[in-house]
Order: structure tokens, then C-alpha cells, then sequence
């Protein structure tokens, strides 16, 4: 029996959703404008949300008027994303490994650290992939990630995260170039656990995945008012690459 990924269940779970709510919704909308200004994509454009979660960046980017599709895995997180679609948008459930479209998108964004997930470093290829195969000629591919040597730095081992009345224990470990992460709460005296695992992939990473399928690398920025990238101090590693063929 094939393995089943630890992202099948946890990221249907609303405990994930509960847990990871406190991003800055604020800082986000202000990078998707500067990204977009940056971009130059005129009004009209297809853009493809690939691992979209609830759809909260679909909603940013259709209000400049993109024409925005938003994939996720969890079927809980684009049925929520469906029920509060507006104009401009629509919602599949899609795992980002298989092909979604073909000489389609104008520009595909793959945001928050939404890659690296998988037990198979070719599975990482399998993404890059589709998402070419995905792209208009030209098409414009955007990868938001941690920055990993500043990560690595400054793991923190164990930490307690306070949610709405729910404790969430955490614990980091870096196994065989991967964070590994577990989380414990207790709810209604029912005890979960999860876990996460995240590959610690560099730029040297991403820029052999562009360069196995079709890409080229135009621009790499280390936090979300887009200054330069430091290997050293920047908080993401946040790069803009071109369909070549």
C-alpha cells in the first residue's frame, strides 16, 4: 500500500488553518501589489494560483481585474474559496504535481512556502514542470520560499503556539535536509498530533529545477517590499523566472 503524504489529512484539517492564522494579511496584499507592479502584467491577464489555500490572494489579484484560477489540495480549503468566489475568479481542487492546462496562464505564482513538501525531490521537478507546460510562451513563473540558511541559523527547537484556547507544542528537527516538525495539541480532552516536512531547498535548487524545465531565472528579491536577496540576512527567497521553452 502506497504511503500516504502527511499533507493529506493535515491540510483539510481546520486545526492547520486555526494554527497558521495569524499571517499578516495586511503585508501580504502590500506584496502582491509591489509583485504585480513589478510584473507589468497588463489588466486582463490569467494568472494561476497554484496552492491557493482559501483563496485570499485570488481575491487580491481579481480585484486588479487578473483573470485569477486558485488550486489547492484541500478540498475544505477551495470549497470555502468557492463560497465566497467574486468576479474573476475560479477554484479547483488540484494536486500541483499533475497537469493543469496547457499554454494557458499569463503568469503562475507559487506563494508562502508552498513547495518542498514532498518525501521525492523529483516531485519538486514534477511542479516546475507542469507549471511550464501551464505557461503562455514567455509566461512569467513567481516562487516565494523561506530563505533556508537563515532558517537553518535560527531554528528554534521547540516552541508553544497560543490559538484561540488551543496550545500547539512544536517541535523542529533538520533530517536529512528537511525541517521536520511536530505538533501536538490537545482539544476537548482529544489528543493530535501532526506532521510537517519541509525541504531546506537553496537557490542552487531552484535554479537547477528552472534549468531541467525550461526556465530561465530574471529576478530574485528577500522579503516582501522586495529588496535584494542576502543568503545571510533575507527573510524569503523570492524569485521571478521566464518561460523559455
Amino acid at each position: 500500500m502506497k504511503k500516504k503524504e502527511w499533507f493529506a489529512d493535515w491540510f483539510d484539517s481546520p486545526y492547520y488553518s486555526l494554527l497558521y492564522n495569524h499571517r499578516n494579511e495586511v503585508e501580504a496584499n502590500s506584496f502582491l501589489e509591489k509583485l504585480c507592479r513589478e510584473l507589468k502584467l497588463p489588466e486582463g491577464s490569467r494568472i494561476w494560483d497554484n496552492a491557493c489555500g482559501k483563496g485570499r490572494h485570488c481575491f487580491v489579484l481579481a480585484k486588479s481585474n487578473f483573470l485569477t484560477t486558485g488550486t489547492d489540495l484541500s478540498k475544505n480549503s477551495i470549497q470555502q474559496a468557492i463560497q465566497t468566489a467574486c468576479k474573476n475568479t475560479e477554484f479547483y481542487v488540484h494536486d500541483m504535481r499533475s497537469l493543469f492546462r496547457t499554454n494557458y496562464f499569463d503568469c503562475v505564482m507559487n506563494l508562502f512556502t508552498s513547495l518542498g513538501y514532498f518525501e521525492k525531490n523529483t516531485d519538486n521537478l514534477k511542479v516546475f514542470r507542469v507549471v511550464n507546460k501551464a505557461l503562455k510562451p514567455k509566461g512569467l513563473f513567481v516562487i516565494d520560499f523561506f530563505n533556508s540558511t537563515k532558517v537553518k541559523k535560527e531554528l528554534i527547537a521547540e516552541q508553544v503556539q497560543k490559538r484561540e484556547g488551543v496550545d500547539f507544542y512544536i517541535n523542529k528537527k533538520i533530517i536529512d535536509g528537511r525541517i521536520n516538525k511536530t505538533i501536538k495539541f490537545e482539544v476537548d480532552g482529544q489528543q493530535h498530533e501532526h506532521k510537517e516536512q519541509v525541504s531546506l531547498l537553496s537557490f542552487s535548487d531552484f535554479e537547477q529545477f528552472a534549468k531541467e524545465s525550461g526556465f530561465e531565472i530574471l529576478k530574485q528579491y528577500g522579503d516582501y517590499t522586495l529588496k535584494a536577496f542576502d543568503e545571510t540576512t533575507s527573510e524569503r527567497l523570492i524569485l521571478i523566472l521566464q518561460k523559455i521553452n
